[in-house]
């Protein structure tokens, strides 16, 4: 099933499950998902939307209606999301690592009228529906064993007959929400419409991937991440392909067992991830595994970490850059042309620019805000307007990254907008310090922020995790730094810590600890 692009007008009717049902109606007995339970053909994928569709209409909820989505990746997890989609109501995906007074919030902000959740955190969600602050009346538990008390289970929903039609949405309604992963404080309701998938699996999962049929997609990142929304349903759906779904952590172990077991050829990762991989005693030998392809994103890759792991297996990853609020990937390696330490050229469908602090263009080669233009932009953040305008500026999105254009058109990352540095009066980015540090043998990860001295000025001070069985001094580290940077841009501080703080999705909040130098008075 092919689209024509001329008539995808804001207006348009356009339903996203419906597009992903029509592409796959070809191939009844193809795999679609392949989770910790078994697995489920594409013609069984089709029959259990149009049963969920029709099963959320039944439990009373209407047209826009939204449903907190709380659940591990399984088979489960896309029904539910295309179903309620299929239906026109507005599934909530949210993180399934956070705490219950976090779903409280989400709960009274979002209005959730229902919520569908993994039996393992039925607890929580208990927990946080008992502050009272929600509209939640009906509780669906995804389960192989009975409904607990005053829950349905999935499986009941799904016993409902098909929707016959998909909800006549249009295409820049609101189709599904996802918060922001809270890497800088409080999450946001990022309010996503029917086509932005679609535009991101056209651009980003055809355009630069390439992705096939025959591939066997593995993300670590979860489903309710947008990275992971991307690379475990609407990439691989729009092309045939089959996705290995996870419920566990994505530890090293828990990924080259799907990588062995499942031969997952394209797997999609982070940089936390990869460092942990290469530095397990368990990484798998290039002849174990049948990748043809990764991907990065989340944070910029060091170029030691891709070479190391391309010299290992043979593969490249393709780094590159997205957002919650542009869904998926817009600045991108390209495979089979990949720079790494870089974060590629724009994606084909977006614009880029980078701007000074008064909003005019840099010169190549400066340090400046990115800024993108695309399709897939969300259109808000719900019940949020000065963040909102902070954010969504006309047809520009501002991501709250500093970039540096190089002279071959490449981009390369120069930290977050609040984490960048001015040391002696010269911006120092946080993330090139970190990447150097990252090339010592003993170093696992490192985080860099800024701390005043007792002049009051500011310091750069870097805190790192040593890798299992190794061992550094600090002086050389800061030697190791200063021999391949300029003399400015070494760490006047070095703390060795256990693990860095990090999201539920692998980011590092730097924030935390900027917080954990206050609390220790700050000045050094």
């Amino acid at each position: 099933m092919t689209v024509d692009l001329s008539t995808l007008h804001p207006g348009a009717s356009f339903n996203f499950a419906q597009h992903l049902m029509g592409i796959n109606a070809k191939r009844p007995q193809k795999t679609a998902f392949i989770d910790d339970q078994g697995k489920m053909t594409y013609g069984e994928l089709d029959q259990a939307i149009r049963s969920m569709a029709q099963g959320l209409l039944n439990l009373g909820l209407e047209r826009e209606d939204r449903v907190l989505l709380l659940m591990h990746d399984c088979n489960d997890w896309p029904v539910s999301f295309l179903g309620a989609l299929y239906a026109g109501i507005v599934p909530v995906a949210v993180n399934t690592l956070l705490t219950a007074d976090d779903y409280a919030y989400m709960l009274a902000h979002s209005a959730a009228k229902a919520a569908l959740v993994s039996e393992a955190l039925l607890p929580t969600l208990q927990a946080a529906l008992s502050q009272g602050q929600h509209q939640v009346r009906q509780i669906v538990v995804s389960t192989q064993a009975a409904a607990p008390s005053g829950t349905q289970r999935v499986a009941d929903l799904l016993k409902a007959p098909g929707l016959s039609r998909a909800a006549d949405t249009a295409a820049d309604e609101i189709a599904f929400w996802l918060y922001s992963s809270g890497s800088t404080g409080k999450p946001k309701g990022t309010v996503h419409t029917q086509l932005n998938p679609f535009w991101t699996a056209e651009l980003y999962g055809k355009g630069v991937l390439a992705l096939k049929e025959s591939d066997i997609c593995f993300s670590a990142a979860k489903l309710f991440f947008a990275y992971g929304l991307g690379n475990g349903l609407s990439f691989p759906l729009s092309v045939g392909a089959t996705v290995v779904l996870m419920a566990e952590r994505p530890t090293p172990d828990a990924v080259f067992k799907r990588w062995k077991t499942e031969n997952a050829t394209v797997f999609f990762g982070a940089p936390t991830g990869y460092a942990g991989m290469l530095a397990s005693p368990s990484l798998p030998a290039r002849s174990e595994v049948a990748l043809r392809m990764c991907s990065s994103a989340g944070e910029a890759l060091p170029a030691e970490l891709g070479e190391r792991f391309t010299q290992h297996f043979g593969v490249e990853i393709v780094d590159g850059i997205g957002s919650t609020e542009m869904l998926h990937i817009f600045l991108s390696n390209i495979p089979g042309r990949i720079r790494y330490g870089t974060t590629g050229w724009p994606v084909a469908g977006y614009q880029i620019e980078l701007r000074d602090e008064s909003g005019s263009p840099v010169k190549r080669g400066e340090v400046g805000d990115l800024f993108i233009s695309g399709p897939s932009a969300a259109l808000m953040y719900w019940n949020n307007r000065e963040k909102s305008n902070e954010t969504f500026r006309g047809a520009w999105t501002k991501s709250g990254d500093k970039y540096v254009e190089n002279e071959d058109g490449t981009f390369t990352y120069a930290g977050r907008s609040d984490d960048m540095l001015k040391v002696s009066g010269i911006y120092v980015s946080p993330f090139e310090v970190e990447g150097t540090l990252m090339q010592h043998p003993a170093i696992l990860e490192a985080a860099v922020i800024g701390v005043e001295d007792h002049e009051g000025l500011i310091k750069t001070k870097a805190f790192v995790v040593v890798k299992p069985g190794q061992s550094v001094q600090e002086a050389e580290l800061k030697s190791f730094v200063k021999d391949r940077l300029a003399p400015y841009k070494y760490p006047r501080m070095i703390e060795l810590i256990a693990e860095l703080p990090k999201t539920a999705t692998g980011k590092i909040q730097r924030f935390k600890l900027r917080e954990l130098e206050r609390k220790r008075g700050s000045v050094q």
